[in-house]
């Protein structure tokens, strides 16, 4: 992860200022910095979003391909994570640092999204057994200052909702066998319901308090931190330790309930956000990112 050099008189700023609820950039503990959301980016996916959360950009492009069901869950599809740290974020995610990082994500990122109380896997299913639909997700860090999972599962969310996946029809071949067809009507496609995706809350002890959105210098004040995926009802779906140091028992259960609420409150602008997006219609993509 990427990290930055705080001296002394520093992080006692830092620490008085998280004391009396007034961080250095005049955010309280529990407010999120400025976060820009822009679906329908990538033109060559089936869904994409790019999050800006401070100086923190996140892209994700999600491909649908049809695959073989896993043996364990025959009526189910799933998603397959890639995370990609670019080393112009940080130089840190050069070589091996920014794979090793890349893996650790991944794998969080699989334990949050890839579950039945995330996304009905049951929707993706084609033909038990034999053919469904596996969702690709990329996503690609192209800056990092701070709070790297909160912007991802924003970014996730946001693209999971602009996802079309083309319907499908099955006949049988004069051999006996079954043929798939995809529609090629853009208009013709099924959406997922992203109301239950989780949003992820990364919590920072910072002294004797702990803070919400922890830019890189406060996480260097920190000593560890908690990753919660909240639901829209505030129901939590994971829960992960990060950092060397030790959270004893009051401060989980304080940085549980704070993430619980915060993560509650994030899902209803952010869906707000997204339906008003789409209301607008497509757009011409321009750029690199068309």
């Amino acid at each position: 992860m990427a990290t930055v050099q705080v001296s002394e008189a520093e992080k006692v700023y830092i620490l008085h200022g998280i004391r009396d609820d007034l961080r250095v950039d005049g955010r309280g503990c529990e407010d999120y910095r400025h976060m820009e959301i822009e679906t329908d980016v990538v033109s060559n996916t089936d869904g994409s979003a790019k999050v800006s959360l401070g100086h923190t950009a996140v892209l994700v492009g999600i491909k649908a391909e049809i695959g073989k069901p896993r043996p364990m869950a025959p009526n189910e599809g799933y998603l397959e994570f890639f995370v990609d740290c670019s080393a112009n974020a940080t130089p840190e995610f050069e070589g091996r640092g920014g794979e090793e990082l890349g893996k650790e994500l991944s794998n969080t990122l699989y334990k949050v999204f890839n579950n039945k109380h995330s996304v009905d896997l049951k929707k993706l299913c084609i033909s038990k057994g034999e053919h469904c639909w596996v969702l690709y997700v990329d996503v690609l860090l192209l800056q990092c200052d701070g709070n790297l999972y909160d912007a991802m599962s924003v970014a996730i969310k946001a693209a999971l909702f602009s996802t079309k996946i083309p319907k499908v029809h099955i006949s049988n071949d004069e051999e006996g066998g079954k043929e798939i067809e995809l529609s090629d009507d853009p208009f013709d496609c099924m959406r997922l319901d992203v109301e239950n995706v989780p949003c992820i809350v990364t919590l920072c002890k910072v002294g004797h308090r702990h803070v919400v959105d922890a830019t890189l210098q406060e996480k260097a004040c920190s000593v560890a931190s908690l990753i919660i995926s909240v639901t829209h009802k505030g129901t939590v779906t994971c829960v992960r330790k990060m950092g060397g140091g030790s959270l004893d028992p009051e401060s989980i259960f304080e940085m549980t309930e704070t993430g619980k609420r915060v993560g509650k409150a994030l899902h209803v602008p952010l869906m707000k956000l997204l339906q008003q997006e789409e209301s607008l219609g497509t757009r011409q993509k321009v750029g690199f990112l068309g």
